[in-house]
């Protein structure tokens, strides 16, 4: 049988924090014998950070049995402040190291941690979720839509036309038709018109012997 230890009194995890750095007391300032700025009163949770070597120094910081009281600044205006132990529910230091005594937790502030907690694990499993949907699915998956194949386009044959008898052979266009229907009717044979008879050559004299070239006289000639 396990049994739990009781937690350290808050007066000595004070003094242990404050050794190393400041530290940040949380408390529930609508205590009676809380004494904060009255505008903090009606909250469920106040947090003051107190050190011995702040930059606006704290020269009555006290902490007994009772509690601690020091004068601190709230918007640069000094205020006197008196926390009782009883109210306060955690401590911790700026290196984010603490204790939390849930007993004393007021039970708004223990709603809001649940539901912050609640809130980051529903964001840590929602990119799970959304990984798992894109993850293809064996059972129960619906088989991918196969579109079919569109039929080649082909020339319809008229009325009274036979189509083609060899598959993928084109059938012939209606120019085609008429001339093998021209090709296939019959057509008379006409005789071909005799060649005319070459006309008989005129008689032209026999050609004589060639003349001498004259020579030209002497005054005639081109002196050059």
């Amino acid at each position: 049988m396990s049994t739990t230890q009781p937690l350290p009194p808050k007066k000595e995890v004070a003094l242990a924090l404050l050794e190393r750095s400041s530290i940040f007391v949380h408390l529930d300032p609508r205590q009676q014998a809380v004494v904060v700025p009255p505008w903090f009163k009606k909250q469920p949770q106040l947090v003051l950070q107190i050190g011995l070597n702040m930059p606006v120094p704290i020269p009555d910081l006290r902490l007994d049995e009772e509690g601690m009281s020091c004068t601190l600044s709230f918007n640069r205006a000094p205020f006197f402040c008196v926390v009782p132990w009883g109210s306060v529910f955690a401590m911790v230091g700026e290196d984010g190291r603490g204790m939390v005594w849930p007993e004393d937790v007021p039970a708004e502030v223990a709603r809001q941690a649940q539901m912050r907690a609640v809130d980051g694990a529903a964001k840590k499993e929602t990119p799970r979720a959304a990984a798992a949907e894109k993850e293809p699915k064996a059972d129960g998956a619906k088989p991918k839509r196969v579109r079919a194949k569109r039929p080649s386009l082909a020339a319809v044959p008229e009325e009274g036309e036979a189509p083609a008898k060899k598959a993928g052979k084109p059938a012939p266009v209606r120019g085609e038709r008429i001339v093998e229907k021209e090709k296939a009717s019959p057509r008379p044979v006409v005789a071909p018109a005799p060649a005319p008879a070459p006309a008989p050559a005129a008689s032209r004299p026999a050609a004589g012997p060639a003349r001498k070239k004259r020579e030209l006289p002497p005054y005639l000639r081109v002196v050059k």
